[in-house]
């Protein structure tokens, strides 16, 4: 009897193992996502090149354009983003990469024109420089269009709208940091937080009225969808608003470039 009870706890010590060796091998791999740019040049420019300043009255980022023209290290960051592989990027890597790519070639249009004293100036006749090519991504040319309304918003997230940078003062401010896919839960929601911070272009109390950016009529439909209308998406980030407050889309959007 101790013979013939010890030997299936024998076979089992045999075949549990050899089992899951067969299992494992029946199961789907784990995905393998691709690798994000080494941003660490494009770092330390933002550091170098981006300051807080009071323009108007309104705190902005300040973008050294000028310097960033004459540094020679400005060409490789723009090489880094247009010869990247941008297949098997994880959902949290690809919208960080393509935040950054926007940023960085709306930035490449200000330095490959400058001085001007806004991005607009680069229109062509009826073509705007939202729609003129801005850079080689994946095998594309893509204009600043294509990566905002065909690659970003489709992804869902209303709080890329705070991260996005059209190089205007009424835009948000331009991180100081590149985005990464670890940390952009947390850089969007601080993005956020600080642009409705902000009176002069984000947010601002007066009584019972909140005025606020325009981005929150042209955007309607994506704040509506991720927290039901725009108002309830700015009480997500700025909890002390008066009750019933009324709310307006008039704080005026000014286009003159966020630097020099």
């Amino acid at each position: 009897m101790q013979a013939t009870a010890a030997r299936p706890r024998f076979l089992a010590r045999i075949l549990l193992p050899a089992l899951t060796v067969l299992l494992l091998a029946g199961a789907p791999p784990a995905p393998v996502f691709g690798a994000e740019p080494d941003w660490s040049t494009y770092n330390a420019l933002l550091q170098q090149y981006v300051s807080a300043r009071t323009v108007n009255g309104t705190a902005i980022h300040f973008v050294n354009y000028g310097g960033l023209r004459s540094d020679p290290r400005w060409p490789a960051v723009v090489r880094s983003v247009e010869t990247h592989a941008v297949t098997g990027l994880s959902p949290a890597q690809k919208l960080a990469f393509y935040i950054n790519a926007y940023n960085i070639l709306a930035i490449n249009m200000i330095v490959q024109n400058y001085p001007v004293s806004t991005i607009n100036a680069l229109n062509q006749g009826s073509l705007t420089v939202w729609k003129r090519p801005a850079g080689n991504i994946g095998g594309r040319s893509l204009s600043l269009d294509d990566i905002e309304h065909s690659i970003i918003r489709p992804m869902g997230d209303a709080r890329i709208h705070f991260a996005v940078v059209c190089a205007s003062l009424s835009c948000p401010d331009l991180r100081r940091e590149a985005y990464t896919a670890s940390r952009l839960n947390a850089q969007l929601d601080d993005q956020a937080r600080r642009f409705l911070s902000n009176p002069g272009k984000g947010l601002r109390v007066e009584g019972s009225v909140v005025h606020v950016t325009k981005l929150f009529e042209w955007f309607a439909e994506d704040f509506t969808r991720a927290a039901g209308s725009a108002e309830a998406f700015v009480r997500r980030y700025v909890t002390d608003l008066p009750a019933g407050a009324q709310f307006r889309t008039d704080i005026p959007y000014l286009w003159n470039l966020n630097g020099a």
